[in-house]
């Protein structure tokens, strides 16, 4: 198996003509006059809801208004008194099952599309997925023009592991046909706070 290896590998070498250096990574990503501005602009555009908190909002007050309805909340965040379930306390995931709405706090919100940075900072990670709706607290200074930007201040948590979230799931059959919440919350809430 490895001559067949070393074989491949030797006759694309002597096919090869001509070599060329690798190009030069100096991409500069598109940048906005108003990174705010779009990144709501784009979230809305993807489908999720943004509420930018004023000073003093309680986060219960803006998750009552959004989901007045939501009688299972699962959350790790302490200011989100109303949680009646802890993600990070949970005996697993399918304890999370049945959740109206989860709140998980993201790192970085990305303005040219839209999409927050959410690391694994509670046990379960369901919780991003399993809720029917999501709610995600930003901070306004975490707000980036682009993808480069983002990538680059990525802080891996301990568990290194975390996601990418823009707006709610969705997916279209063949016949276009959009459906909403396929394989995870079919609402997304973002909360910009300062």
């Amino acid at each position: 198996m490895g001559n067949y290896k070393e074989e491949l590998l030797q006759k694309l070498r002597s096919n090869t003509r001509e070599q060329y250096d690798m190009p030069a990574d100096d991409i500069q990503g598109i940048t906005y006059d108003d990174t705010v501005a779009q990144f709501i602009e784009m979230s809305q555009a993807v489908g999720a809801n943004v509420v930018e908190a004023a000073p003093g909002d309680s986060l219960d007050d803006i998750i009552r208004k959004a989901y007045p309805d939501a009688k299972v909340v699962a959350s790790n965040l302490p200011e989100v008194k109303m949680a009646t379930l802890n993600p990070d306390t949970v005996a697993d995931a399918q304890a999370l099952n049945g959740t109206d709405v989860g709140v998980v706090r993201g790192q970085i919100g990305v303005a040219e599309n839209g999409c927050v940075w959410i690391p694994q900072s509670m046990k379960q990670k369901a919780v991003c997925f399993i809720c029917e709706y999501l709610v995600i607290v930003l901070p306004q200074s975490g707000i980036v023009n682009n993808m480069h930007e983002a990538y680059a201040r990525i802080e891996m948590p301990a568990t290194g592991l975390g996601t990418f979230i823009s707006g709610p799931s969705k997916t279209a059959d063949i016949e276009q046909a959009l459906v909403m919440g396929a394989q995870a919350a079919r609402g997304v809430t973002v909360v910009i706070t300062e």
